[in-house]
């Protein structure tokens, strides 16, 4: 008979440790399943808005900190004086190893099992995770937080799923490829693109100088069903290099990015709680998830924490069943199909409408763009905010954001 816990976390990633650290400190009796050790270096980059992280006192994760954050979203060309649009937030990105070891040094002591879930038998009182290596681990209730990709974690499945693709460089360049101190969030620029090219899926450029030579340059496609491939994303990158007479001298590191924008929510009727990329945390709009476990990550774990010393029988239907409304309440669900309506639109918009829409949203407000972009407004602070970008949108924009479909020329 295998012994009973309160949770077993399955991943070893930012969602499982930020989860498992969060219970961990709660006092509830977690273990985790992670088919790699989870202190193996994180690879992928991640980057927040500081505000995100100031506001939960957290900045010292972070191992690059911009002030000069600006987007270009003109046409460029060699006649056209390309003007930047300055956001003025601080915008970073953590050191992995910072946040890695952050969410292990609250979680210290945890057992962490070298496994893959095989399968979920799931009873009233308990669950059973089979590894694939035919051990069995009982708890009270299972969190997967393995990703987007996991089978065990039930959705409807719907249309075709968008996702955003990105292929990127850390390397050192014949010229610097952005200014001195740089970051830059959106670069729409494309007089680099043939006409043909134009009238495919837009990408942008993504960039950031590291200082001391080091600069990041990652193509980008916002959202695709089907994915951009990334064949043409290094093309677009080569292309856009040459246009600016900018040639990659070493290549450091390749990154590579792909996952799902509009992945539905899940089913909250299931038996097994999810917890990051698995339980569709992904931001529609941005493709941000980080600071969303960092503020929701302690409200879910408040509330399974609440109920397990509240009620020690508690049956693992009813706990899980609890779970599903803190991390998923009505307004967070009605925010989050918005958000999707919004992204759903722009899929269909080109290259010109994308651009007008980006050079609009930006001529928000600050804090109502940044609320937008963090998921950090109310639900009537962003319908305020989705009316008020609807006003100030070019006629052609209002069309599209209403009636959808490819704009005619």
């Amino acid at each position: 008979m295998v012994d009973c816990i309160d949770v077993l976390v399955i991943g070893g990633g930012p969602a499982a440790l930020c989860i498992a650290s969060e219970l961990i400190q709660r006092g509830v009796a977690v273990q985790g399943m992670a088919s790699n050790p989870v202190d193996v270096p994180w690879t992928n980059t991640y980057g927040i808005w500081v505000n995100e992280l100031e506001s939960l006192g957290l900045e010292s994760l972070l191992e690059h900190r911009w002030k000069n954050t600006v987007s270009f979203f003109g046409a460029g060309g060699s006649n056209t004086e390309d003007q930047p649009t300055n956001h003025g937030i601080d915008y970073g990105l953590f050191s992995c190893a910072k946040l890695q070891r952050y969410w292990l040094s609250r979680s210290a002591g945890m057992t962490w099992h070298q496994d893959s879930a095989d399968r979920i038998d799931v009873d009233s009182d308990y669950s059973i995770v089979v590894g694939i290596s035919g051990k069995r681990h009982q708890a009270r209730m299972v969190i997967d937080a393995s990703g987007h990709c996991t089978p065990h974690i039930n959705r409807p499945n719907q249309k075709p799923i968008a996702k955003q693709a990105a292929y990127g460089v850390v390397g050192r360049f014949s010229k610097p490829p952005v200014k001195s101190g740089q970051f830059v969030l959106m670069d729409f620029r494309c007089d680099h693109l043939t006409a043909e090219q134009r009238n495919k899926t837009p990408t942008f450029l993504y960039a950031m100088d590291f200082g001391k030579g080091l600069f990041f340059l990652e193509e980008t496609s916002l959202a695709s069903a089907p994915a951009v491939s990334e064949t043409v994303l290094k093309q677009r990158l080569k292309q856009r290099l040459a246009k600016s007479g900018v040639a990659i001298i070493e290549v450091i590191e390749e990154e590579h990015c792909l996952f799902p924008m509009n992945l539905p929510l899940p089913d909250f009727k299931q038996p097994v709680l999810a917890f990051g990329g698995a339980a569709s945390m992904v931001h529609p709009a941005s493709g941000y998830m980080v600071g969303s476990l960092l503020r929701r990550g302690p409200g879910l774990a408040d509330v399974l924490a609440a109920a397990l010393k509240q009620q020690p029988s508690l049956k693992s239907a009813v706990l899980v069943r609890q779970g599903w409304q803190a991390l998923w309440p009505t307004e967070l669900v009605l925010r989050h199909r918005l958000f999707q309506f919004g992204l759903n639109r722009l899929m269909d918009f080109d290259e010109t409408m994308l651009r007008r829409h980006f050079t609009s949203f930006f001529q928000l407000p600050q804090k109502d763009w940044n609320g937008f972009l963090t998921n950090t407004l109310s639900l009537p602070q962003l319908m305020k905010v989705m009316l008020h970008l609807f006003i100030i949108s070019p006629w052609d924009v209002r069309r599209g954001l209403v009636l959808g479909g490819k704009p005619s020329h």
